[in-house]
């Protein structure tokens, strides 16, 4: 016997008298209008806090009357309120996605989150797609909800004054318990069952984000500016190297390098940094930077470090890492001392 839970629905007359793409362009189209709305800055916290509220309590009420509407007949209320949630998701990760893509490092594995992120808003936008792919496996639905739920959380803590690392695990947790509805069976045991499982999922989601952290920038810190230089001197470089690239005798007579970076954060956000020093893909050196980056300021907390530690040959491919004292990368720098 089939469970009426995991039938999907069936689709609005219009829906289905337009085959789908027509709404699903319409929704794309809408969607990058609101990416355009938001890529000049982060999201609003009462943007992102309002729609995770309604697209929870949407969702838990859906999960309790999806079987009664569906043996009463009334499929079309239930594609309503799948294709609202559907909605909300698009809308969601859209909200969120510049955030990510401005703290993302191209070329690092952190650029894996915004591209999740990226294809959960093309997969919601296009409904003849979420239909075929998602609406027939509840489990999928649920990921869906979870990765959301983290996603939006994870920009929105630390635009309110949590740490980055903090905002990651809580965010991880509060997703996996969200999830609750989504573990409940019928009776007073199925929502015990369901908060311990729950509880369990939170548990397990605080271990591996943790361990992968590295695999999601530290939304919403962005690494405004960044160049290699002689030295800085009132919080300013002095002789920055220009196009990436310096003679190696240029470098011996200056006697130090020195890695100037401006790291944005929300105002109220606390964050110590790090610069690591690589040549030719060998870790040279470290440093933990006194100061930790203050946010709130338009143009980037302004810092730096220095190597000193220069012998010949000097020559090579240097790369600095911005990462945040729990480790996950705020930006590079990168720049060529020649022979």
């Amino acid at each position: 016997m089939t469970d009426p839970r995991s039938a999907p629905a069936p689709r609005l007359p219009l829906v289905g008298w337009l085959g789908g793409w027509p709404i699903s362009i319409f929704s794309l189209v809408l969607g990058l209008a609101v990416l355009l709305v938001f890529r000049r800055g982060l999201p609003h916290v009462g943007w992102i806090v309002g729609y995770l509220l309604l697209l929870w309590l949407l969702f838990v009420l859906i999960t309790e009357l999806r079987a009664p509407l569906s043996e009463g007949g009334r499929g079309l209320v239930l594609s309503a309120a799948d294709y609202t949630i559907q909605t909300l998701y698009h809308n969601l990760l859209l909200f969120v996605l510049p955030a990510y893509y401005a703290a993302a490092t191209l070329d690092s594995r952190n650029v894996v989150f915004p591209a999740l992120v990226a294809a959960g808003a093309l997969v919601t936008a296009l409904d003849p797609v979420y239909r075929r792919l998602v609406a027939p496996r509840p489990w999928l639905n649920h990921a869906l909800l979870g990765f959301s739920v983290f996603a939006a959380l994870n920009v929105a803590l630390p635009l309110v004054g949590v740490q980055p690392i903090l905002a990651l695990e809580a965010s991880a947790v509060m997703a996996a318990l969200a999830l609750a509805p989504a573990f409940r069976r019928e009776g007073l045991s199925g929502w015990l069952r369901a908060h311990a499982l729950a509880l369990a999922a939170a548990a397990l989601a605080l271990v591996l984000v943790w361990f992968a952290r590295g695999l999601v920038p530290p939304a919403p810190l962005v690494l405004a500016r960044a160049v290699a230089a002689r030295g800085v001197a009132e919080l300013e470089p002095v002789e920055p190297v220009h196009g990436g690239v310096v003679p190696a005798a240029t470098v011996l007579e200056w006697g130090e390098l020195a890695a100037y970076t401006a790291v944005y954060a929300p105002a109220g956000v606390r964050q110590p940094i790090t610069h690591i020093w690589w040549r030719d893909r060998r870790q040279i050196a470290r440093v933990v930077l006194p100061t930790p980056v203050l946010g709130g300021r338009r143009e980037g907390f302004r810092t730096y470090s220095r190597f000193t530690d220069l012998k010949a040959p000097v020559a090579g491919r240097y790369r600095v890492d911005v990462v945040t004292a729990s480790g996950q990368l705020i930006g590079r720098l990168r720049f060529t001392v020649t022979p």
